[in-house]
């Protein structure tokens, strides 16, 4: 096994990329929050306090525990990488033709820990003028000419904590996934500097699956275009036997799913796609947050949700480059027959919690967005009284957390945890 790949949802994890509550969320208010996908402003202090807690517990399980900020921070003393990440941030369909260059002047500017901070918790029209040699901009650019000192020349990047969505790891190689709503489109093109300039990641000479670094098609970080074809981590889960899971939601269309479907099988990565179709809701906005897999038999499921949904899976087609897609009978039989069991009543589900109202509660709360440090082990939110009972009485062992305020932007541990490296 090399350096980095994810081979099940379940086996012991050995590597892991989080990102502390940060600068971003600072900027979090009342009139923003809906824009940047939060229900609620967050006390950004104790945010602080239950992340850290959620990554002591990962460290005392031996887990190696990565900070987003520090990557990027260490990815910046490159120049080549300030030059990739500053020309793919800053464009006229970014900040405005007229400030184009000011603001690529300003942030080069910056030291890489300073560059790093703003780059996730986004630039102010007060902070580019600190940074900007050039005074007159507010007479050249109709962006600066129309917003005051707090407005935003680029945004914050709250949902950065969430970190299993912008790039997720599938077997033996990484996806930086174009993501579907604005305020996440230029996450992926932060961790596209990680991956591609840090030089623990440089080193390894990672496979790309998404984009494809070895294609002459067009520059797949070109955010104009997402949003069309879009995918995100959270519905994303290579479960083992060259087998991944991907959920159809509010955020995966079915037109990246082939796109990915296509490489997979191209690179030899994958034979098999299940693709189950989810309810566009958000509070149903991945996979994860309705299943996920507590043990290697064993998975937990909002009900509501799965029972009604419908799968597919998608194989190599007959010829080169084409698909096969068959429609399941069952997704529950599917994800059954794919890890290796011989009938669909020998995947052991664990329900959502509690009474109807209380299931739908503690879905919302993440119950069942779990993540898994070893088979049978796995970290859950301390407020999920009725499903975590329910857990432990299936012999799953909950490692309990804080998430009174990490929780408020729809994500548990699952959601908060890109696994980098992961035992199958």
């Amino acid at each position: 096994m090399t350096g980095f790949g994810v081979h099940s949802e379940v086996g012991t994890l050995r590597k892991v990329l989080v990102h502390r509550p940060d600068l971003a969320l600072r900027r979090l208010t009342p009139s923003n929050r809906g824009e940047l996908l939060f229900d609620d402003v967050l006390w950004v202090e104790r945010a602080q306090q239950e992340h850290d807690q959620f990554v002591a517990e990962l460290r005392a399980r031996d887990v190696e525990v990565f900070l987003l900020h520090d990557l990027l921070t260490e990815a910046l003393a490159s120049p080549e990488a300030r030059e990739w990440v500053i020309g793919h941030t800053v464009s006229p369909y970014t900040v405005g033709p007229a400030m184009v260059d000011a603001v690529r002047e300003a942030l080069g500017s910056m030291d890489p820990k300073t560059l790093a901070t703003h780059l996730t918790g986004g630039v102010t029209r007060a902070e580019l003028m600190q940074f900007a040699d050039d005074d007159r901009l507010a007479a050249r650019s109709l962006a600066v000419a129309t917003t005051v000192g707090s407005s935003f020349i680029l945004p914050p990047l709250p949902n950065h904590l969430f970190t299993r969505d912008t790039s997720c790891w599938i077997y033996e190689g990484v996806s930086l996934n174009p993501m579907y709503w604005p305020s996440r489109q230029l996450e992926t093109v932060n961790l596209g500097t990680v991956y591609r300039f840090h030089p623990m990641f440089r080193q390894e000479k990672i496979n790309f699956w998404f984009p494809d670094a070895g294609s002459d098609e067009h520059d797949e970080f070109d955010i104009q275009s997402f949003g069309r074809s879009s995918i995100e981590g959270g519905d994303v889960m290579p479960v083992g036997n060259r087998t991944v899971l991907i959920g159809i939601s509010e955020r995966t269309t079915p037109q990246m799913v082939e796109i990915l479907a296509r490489r997979l099988f191209a690179k030899g990565a994958a034979e098999r796609i299940i693709a189950v179709q989810l309810e566009r809701k958000r509070q149903f906005m991945h996979l994860d947050v309705v299943f996920t897999f507590m043990d290697r038999d064993t998975v937990t499921v909002y009900p509501k949700v799965i029972d009604g949904t419908t799968a597919y899976s998608i194989r190599p087609g007959d010829k080169e480059g084409t698909l096969a897609v068959t429609a399941e009978d069952s997704f529950l039989g599917a994800v059954a027959h794919a890890i290796g069991l011989a009938h669909e009543k020998d995947l052991r589900v664990v329900t959502t919690g509690g009474d109807e109202a209380q299931q739908e509660r503690e879905q919302w709360d993440c119950a069942n967005n779990v993540v898994a440090l070893s088979p049978g082990v796995v970290v859950a939110y301390s407020k999920n009284v009725y499903s975590n009972r329910r857990y432990r009485e299936a012999g799953i062992e909950v490692v309990e957390i804080d998430g009174f305020e990490i929780g408020k932007g729809r994500g548990g541990g699952h959601c908060m945890t890109c696994p980098l490296l992961r035992d199958a």
